[in-house]
């Protein structure tokens, strides 16, 4: 069976389960249905949502985020839905201030809510329940959207399933039109500025900043700010990742992988030349003084406010920014990625195909007071129906159908893009973690309405338009390659290097390192850069990197050793 055919297999697998699993487990209005399956001995045979008289029974889920946001309103739409139909209301936690910090609290006292996001401090902490017996005999929808991955969800070390992934999972036709990755990002204003210039190398983008900061030292009556840096806790991609993309490699994470052999590269020459051009930047004036002192918050406010020219980013990371600059109307400060190389014959590889995203997503903690019901309510939320919900929202308000083909009005697609309307009417951080389709539906509408082809095309603004058609583009993915097939083991990033052990630490000091050295590199005096960069390295070569590299290419071996069955 081929890889589309085998796809929607699986999609009509989860499309004709659902129907035969609607309204029972966590909710719906038919009490008759809940009844039958447990008098039958099916898979919602244990305690259902729904009481006898019809009513859903309510019940509280606790969910730490582990990321800074923002609660929904009290009245969110869609929340008041789930609560409606299936009883659930969610009680959201998120992070404030240090990740490391907060979950070392967390586990000191074992104070877990019911359901957390994935990371592996609370994996090795033991926080969270195996999960692959309560999806084998409750839920036949998430057992089958994850059928093809199932092995790859499994804990190396013990077998055991405990998150579940929350991307990468692809069902049908999968249409891009939006690229979600890695980059070196540009106002679309800078380009037009200068003719629309096809912009290759890390050179030419940082020339095509400094003009453009010269020409324009104010936008909207504050300072421009040439480059942004962030370099806060966990997100730290954006000091750490681009020199493997400048030579022509993708996102592995902390290291280069090159025949199937992974080594650390921020000790490496490449890498020193890419600190070496951002130190030249900060003499030039070109980057922000506040860039490593300062929040994801404020970073984020930076670029929303449509004074930032540039930065290496991933887009998912600040497409809200984006949306607030699209709400303000500052089209033209919203950003074009540019997968920039040191050398014009480098081919770039930012671009990859869809990878599961292990490691993050939900699990169930070991203090859940129901993992039935959560697992149950997940249940209902993978079938497609939920799904649409939460990725289009509600019919007749969030989007219209013609044909059979989903659409939005004008009005409908301003909506989506502001800020102050999601908080009301989605539940895009719930969403953003839970197991949903990506692709397309059974009908063959997309998942994304980003992504619909008709949708996209009506949703392009002018401003969009004219710079699509200076460079001969479709859309913003065609700046980057096509992506190769993804190597079996791929990516290095999503290895769990086990909380404690030496690769572990190893890393950990890794991070402390660049933390600590490129910042103060960056910012130096171009006469004391070579000293501070000799030191840099010199502390990595103390630090354990041998058992940092080992245990990624024994656990390179293994994935290709096992998930190749």
């Amino acid at each position: 069976m081929g890889g589309k055919s085998k796809n929607m297999f699986k999609l009509s697998l989860i499309v004709l389960l659902s129907l035969s699993f609607t309204l029972t487990g966590c909710g719906g209005n038919n009490s008759n249905n809940g009844k039958d399956a447990a008098k039958n001995g099916g898979a919602a045979a244990t305690e259902t949502a729904a009481s006898t008289d019809g009513k859903v029974e309510p019940f509280d889920i606790s969910v730490f985020i582990g990321e800074a946001g923002q609660p929904p309103t009290p009245d969110n739409k869609i929340f008041k839905k789930i609560k409606n139909e299936t009883g659930a209301k969610f009680n959201f936690e998120y992070l404030a201030g240090d990740i490391n910090q907060k979950l070392g609290v967390m586990i000191a006292g074992q104070d877990y809510p019911d359901m957390m996001t994935g990371n592996t401090k609370l994996t090795a902490a033991g926080a969270y329940i195996p999960l692959e017996d309560l999806i084998e005999k409750y839920a036949p929808n998430l057992k089958a959207h994850y059928a093809d991955y199932w092995n790859m969800m499994k804990d190396p070390n013990d077998g055991h399933i405990y998150i579940l992934p929350n991307y990468g999972v692809y069902n049908g036709e999968v249409k891009s039109s939006w690229y979600s990755g890695p980059a070196f990002w540009i106002q679309k204003a800078v380009l037009k500025e200068f003719g629309y210039p096809k912009v290759k190398t890390l050179d030419e983008y940082v020339d095509l900043i400094a003009k453009y900061k010269e020409k324009y030292p104010k936008i909207d009556g504050s300072p421009t700010v040439g480059f942004e840096i962030l370099n806060y806790d966990w997100k730290n991609w954006g000091l750490l990742n681009a020199p493997q993309h400048l030579i022509g490699h993708p996102n592995d994470g902390g290291v280069v992988v090159t025949d199937g052999v992974a080594e650390i590269f921020a000790d490496k020459d490449y890498a020193k030349k890419y600190y070496q051009k951002l130190n030249e930047m900060n003499q030039q004036g070109l980057i922000d003084k506040e860039t490593f002192v300062q929040n994801y918050d404020q970073y984020m406010a930076k670029l929303s406010s449509g004074t930032v020219l540039g930065m290496f980013d991933q887009h998912w990371n600040f497409s809200a920014a984006e949306d607030s600059l699209t709400t303000q109307g500052k089209i033209e400060r919203t950003y074009v990625g540019l997968p920039l190389v040191y050398d014009a014959s480098t081919k770039d590889y930012y671009r990859d195909l869809a990878v599961l995203n292990l490691n993050n997503g939900l699990g169930i903690s070991i203090n859940a007071k129901d993992p039935v019901k959560i697992i149950k309510l997940l249940e209902t939320l993978i079938s497609e129906d939920w799904q649409k919900t939460f990725s289009w929202g509600i019919e007749g308000e969030d989007y219209i159908v013609k044909d059979g083909r989903f659409m939005k009005t004008q009005e409908q697609r301003d909506n989506a893009a502001d800020p102050t309307w999601q908080m009301a009417n989605k539940a895009k951080t719930l969403f953003g973690y839970l197991p949903k389709l990506e692709g397309s539906y059974s009908d063959g509408n997309s998942t994304d309405a980003s992504a619909q082809p008709e949708e996209y095309a009506a949703s392009v603004k002018p401003y969009d338009k004219e710079v699509l058609a200076a460079y001969g583009f479709n859309s913003y993915v065609d700046f980057f390659s096509k992506p190769p097939a993804n190597p079996v083991y791929y990516p290095a990033w999503s290895i769990d290097l086990v909380e404690g052990s030496d690769a572990k630490i190893a890393n950990t000091k890794l991070n402390e390192l660049s933390t600590k050295y490129l910042p103060k590199a960056i910012l130096a005096d171009p006469g004391k850069f070579d000293s501070i960069w000799s030191d840099y390295v010199g502390d990595i070569k103390k630090a354990n990197v041998k058992a940092y590299e080992d245990k990624i290419n024994e656990q390179i071996k293994w994935r290709i050793d096992t998930w190749s069955k």
